[in-house]
């Protein structure tokens, strides 16, 4: 979560949302990866149309729903989550216009 863009759309966000957005973050930290890859809520699945960052080490992106309204990118590093981006909408975040 130390991704300068992240963190900024983040804390940009409405008040209501960034807390659930932050329930979000709260609840990741205590699951283990089978569990965020099948929970319903959270509807985890790779972006298939995007070329992943040299930063990532080559690691595909994955959206994930962070609030009922909107979706995260991220990708996994070792036992890590790393977010990069929160887009304003569900297009942006598979980089549809």
């Amino acid at each position: 979560m130390n991704h300068a863009v992240f963190q900024m759309q983040l804390f940009e966000l409405e008040k209501p949302i960034r807390h659930a957005a932050i329930d979000t973050l709260k609840k990741l930290r205590q699951m283990t990866w089978a569990q965020v890859c099948q929970d319903a809520g959270l509807k985890w699945e790779k972006i298939r149309n995007q070329v992943p960052a040299a930063t990532n080490n080559g690691q595909a992106h994955y959206s994930l729903r962070i609030t009922q309204a909107r979706r995260a990118i991220a990708w996994r590093d070792g036992d890590y989550l790393r977010f990069l981006d929160i887009p304003p909408d569900h297009d942006a975040t598979y980089g549809k216009k």
